[in-house]
């Protein structure tokens, strides 16, 4: 790792490393968008992990911009003792402090702001739906004066340095784009219109803080929607922005209206997919490049400086997952590194919810002080009975904390539900979660046994101190008639390659592991049909997800029946019953994916044997990994 390590400069501010954490929303913030000690521990733990330079997340600089109900906020000087606190806090561990300003524009629901969205133009955002109001000249001339204020406030805060957001489909990008920008003004129209209100904030901003601080600004390489910023025009605007005075460009891409969440890019995008943006305007500007978008992997980010495709690397979601992945690539440990699989399920879909941002395999985020592990009073034998990611989890944090930790897993290798999920193609980066926890078993020195069903008897003679129940959950087998017959397999056993599907498949059931089933088996050139009893199928997904593997089941030729209940399966395959209608949907294999239920035999048994017993993920009730690592994780800090 010798690039990533090398100091950088960005203007007349030096940086330790090239690596840089990317704002992105907490929901940290107090209601009136204060600072508070949550966000400030949040940020200080990533800064003491190593990194170079921590953006912290787009804060709004007027109130028809704000994003989020609980953003930090610029738009008045009482925020500034709060604000200098932030950045002493990541500044004495080591790393420079920027922070983002934000205007969400037509990106925002009227519930938020309590009006009617602004924007360039009255073109509406197609996830948002509420038509904009185009700003008045007053109102931009307004705008831009918020801009300089809430950077001046920034300076006068002690950070850094600070980074105009004109990404990602918010106000500024909604004047730089010929899709949002249909004004016949000065700040519309032609190139220089457009890219006008962008120039006039950055001018702006100098005025106000000076020829030495330095101004960062983030902006789409790509909008990855027609009509929108292609690259050869991100390329003009960069030399625009570079003239203006910026001192360095951060690349990314994607709008709220892109069609896969570019901006937010979710694991079946590849790995650095965005690098060609920076790529491309690095060559036409002779500022500081930073590069983002899936990068993941320290030797990914490594490739791309040794490549000259970018000055630095931006690693977001990667340091949410692990804040000391810095650290730890330096110490040449990268197998420690918790990994980020781009699930999107703990950072975006919480913000989408308007919850605080977590992780699935780390639940500190957030709670970086109360979840510190601490050393336990007194060691202890714990003895946890599954593999799957909760009972890992347990005997991690146990075994971290002092405690004499076995586990035991009745199959041959550790993992549990997670190794079937990460079956289908486009989840191909859950496979990176049990290498990591399996090396850290071994690290920590957890006596690990595969191929051992363990029964009370066993449990008996080891006689623990404390017992982690984690045995998962079995595939629910509903009562009806030719449910038994040769030609039925359940979901688990066929992601499990136990069981053989023929070339037409009928799946019961229409929930995620039905649904990602449906998408694994009709890639593969399977026919496939899905029936299901709801309207809609894997609710529990995220929407984008749900989206992505919907339309390309539809892509590979499946077929969605919903409001269908099942009544029959025979030799010809099932039957089911719709608006009154009895209809026969052939294949040569049925599969069953009907949900799960607790397996909390082992549990009931010994609960009134032993004192300290506890149920973890889907032992306790059907649930997701974070579900199950999160539970784990609080539990095991107690013991």
């Amino acid at each position: 790792m010798v690039k990533l390590f090398e100091p950088v400069n960005i203007g007349n501010v030096e940086l330790r490393n090239r690596l840089v954490m990317p704002p992105m929303g907490t929901n940290f913030a107090a209601e009136d968008g204060s600072v508070t000690q949550r966000a400030i521990d949040y940020y200080r733990e990533r800064a003491r992990g190593g990194v170079g330079l921590v953006i912290v997340e787009g804060a709004y600089v007027h109130p028809l911009g704000k994003g989020s109900n609980m953003q930090m906020s610029l738009i008045d000087d009482d925020k500034i003792p709060g604000l200098s606190r932030l950045a002493k806090a990541i500044q004495a561990e080591g790393a420079r402090a920027a922070i983002q300003l934000f205007h969400a524009g037509r990106q925002v629901s009227s519930m938020i702001i309590g009006t009617q969205p602004i924007s360039a133009s009255d073109v509406p955002c197609m996830l948002v739906r509420e038509p904009p109001r185009p700003m008045t000249l007053e109102e931009i001339e307004e705008t831009i004066e918020a801009f300089g204020e809430a950077a001046r406030r920034i300076k006068d805060a002690g950070f850094d340095a600070v980074e105009i957001h004109a990404a990602h489909g918010y106000l500024i990008n909604q004047f730089l784009s010929p899709l949002t920008n249909l004004r016949k003004d000065k700040y519309g129209g032609h190139f220089e219109g457009r890219t006008r209100f962008l120039v006039d904030i950055v001018q702006r901003i100098r005025k106000k803080v000076g020829k030495e601080f330095p101004i960062i600004c983030r902006m789409n390489g790509d909008d990855y929607f027609e009509g929108g910023i292609t690259l050869q025009e991100a390329k003009r605007i960069a030399q625009v922005v570079e003239k203006a005075g910026v001192d360095a460009i951060h690349v990314s891409g994607g709008i709220y209206d892109s069609e896969y969440g570019e901006s937010t890019a979710p694991m079946w995008l590849p790995r650095g997919f965005m690098v060609t943006l920076a790529q491309g305007i690095k060559e036409v500007v002779d500022i500081p490049i930073i590069a983002v978008g899936r990068i993941n992997k320290v030797k990914l980010a490594e490739e791309i400086l040794e490549k000259g495709q970018a000055d630095l690397v931006s690693m977001g979601r990667a340091l949410i997952t692990d804040p000391e992945l810095p650290k730890k690539a330096m110490e040449d440990r990268l197998e420690e590194i918790r990994p980020c699989i781009a699930c999107n399920e703990g950072c975006l879909n919480m913000l989408l919810f308007l919850k605080s941002v977590t992780c699935i395999l780390n639940a500190a985020v957030g709670r970086e002080e109360e979840f510190r592990i601490k050393p336990a009073e007194k060691p202890k034998r714990v003895l946890v009975v599954g593999g799957g990611v909760g009972g890992m989890e347990f005997a991690r944090v146990a075994a971290l904390r002092g405690h004499h930790v076995s586990l035991y897993e009745k199959n041959n290798e550790l993992g549990g539900q997670v190794l079937l999920a990460s079956v289908p193609s486009y989840k191909y980066e859950l496979k990176n979660i049990v290498p990591y926890f399996r090396h850290e078993l071994e690290r920590l020195g957890v006596d690990v046994h595969l191929g051992e069903e363990i029964s009370e008897s066993v449990i008996d003679d080891l006689d623990p101190d404390v017992v982690c129940i984690a045995t998962g959950s079995s595939t629910v087998i509903p009562n009806i008639p030719g449910i038994k017959g040769d030609n039925v397999v359940l979901a688990t056993d066929v992601l499990a390659d136990k069981a053989q599907v023929g070339e037409t498949v009928v799946i019961l059931g229409g929930g995620e592991i039905g649904l990602e089933l449906g998408y694994h088996l009709a890639e593969q050139g399977k026919k496939v049909s899905i029936i299901e009893q709801r309207k809609r199928v894997a609710t529990e997904m995220i929407p984008a997800f749900n989206y992505y593997v919907r339309h390309k089941f539809a892509e590979f030729g499946g077929k969605l029946i919903t409001l269908a209940t099942v009544i029959e399966v025979t030799n010809e395959g099932a039957v089911f019953e719709k608006e009154g209608q009895k209809i026969l949907e052939k294949a040569d294999t049925v599969v069953v994916a009907l949900g799960t239920e607790p397996n909390r035999i082992l549990f009931e048994n010994l609960k009134s044997k032993i004192s300290e017993i506890y149920a973890v993920g889907d032992a306790i009730e059907r649930g997701k990994i974070m579900d199950a690592v999160h539970g784990a994780a609080e539990i095991a800090r107690k013991i």
